[in-house]
């Protein structure tokens, strides 16, 4: 049987834990510091709560570190002294939603535990039932390392290239589909506001349907994820460092879903807001 640690539990990460559990590896997780709702996935996905960190990484096979990525760095900081005193190390996967530069700074604190490093970035939703995915990119050195996780459920993409490239993949991908979904969100507002959203819908219903189609459910559906999408708009930026135009761009749309969240949290039942002129444009209100 596989051992492996898997933090946090989110819904992430409580669904690919349960998918490691439903193909029979053992899967371990910390619980300290999360909330009841936290410990309440862990639980329902079949998940053993370790007691402290070296519980959860003595004997593991592998670590998965599956956060928002902000804290994805101070994770790899906080488990490496850990790390470094075990005499057999996991395999470390962080497969979070960060630029290639972190992901390279997030190997550095790594390497010299003597634990063996592997960049990835997940692509597609949560496991579910019926649905293989999502996609793990993995790349660097050690990558190979990794795909036995294939046997347990996980559906690893290994890419030749180095610490970074993973990273660069799920940047490009996000940076893509959320950042559509962004200037989408931008314009209908515009729209709102200069009274001409309805011509604007109309439009876009005889010339672009499919573009339509994937508003109406893509722009509700980032509603309540749009949170956790402004570290990731600021990664991105991160990873556009080298062209300004390119990463300024994202540093703005890191600040829309600022916006677009605090809107999300304070909607009220009569009260208009960014949110509900949108549900109202797409002809949900």
């Amino acid at each position: 049987m596989a051992v492996i640690g898997v933090i946090a539990q989110g819904t992430m990460g409580s669904a690919v834990g349960r998918r490691l559990r439903e193909n029979g590896a053992e899967v371990r997780t910390l619980l300290s510091g999360r909330s009841p709702a936290s410990a309440e996935r862990a639980r329902a996905a079949g998940m053993v709560a370790a007691t402290d960190e070296r519980g959860l990484l003595e004997g593991a096979d592998f670590f998965l570190s599956i956060l928002p990525p902000g804290e994805a760095e101070p994770l790899a900081r906080r488990l490496a002294p850990t790390l470094a005193a075990l005499d057999t190390k996991p395999v470390y996967l962080d497969c979070n939603a960060v630029s290639p530069q972190t992901a390279i700074r997030i190997g550095e604190i790594i390497a010299p535990t003597g634990a063996h490093f592997v960049d990835a970035g997940i692509i597609g939703g949560p496991p579910r039932p019926g649905y293989k995915g999502p996609s793990i990119y993995a790349s660097g050195e050690h990558v190979r390392e990794a795909l036995p996780l294939r046997d347990w459920g996980i559906d690893l993409r290994a890419i030749d290239g180095p610490i970074g490239a993973a990273s660069g993949v799920k940047m490009s991908y996000a940076g893509i589909t959320k950042g559509t979904t962004a200037i989408a969100a931008a314009m209908l507002l515009g729209a709102a506001r200069f009274g001409c959203a309805e011509a604007l819908i109309a439009e876009l219903a005889d010339s672009q349907p499919q573009m339509l189609a994937r508003m109406r459910t893509g722009i509700p559906g980032m509603y309540d994820k749009a949170y956790r999408w402004v570290a990731e708009m600021e990664e991105i930026s991160d990873f556009l460092e080298k062209n300004p135009p390119s990463r300024d761009m994202y540093a703005a749309i890191a600040r829309l879903y600022d916006y677009l969240a605090a809107a999300h949290t304070e909607a009220q039942p009569g009260r208009d807001n960014a949110i509900r002129t949108l549900d109202r444009v797409l002809g949900r209100g």
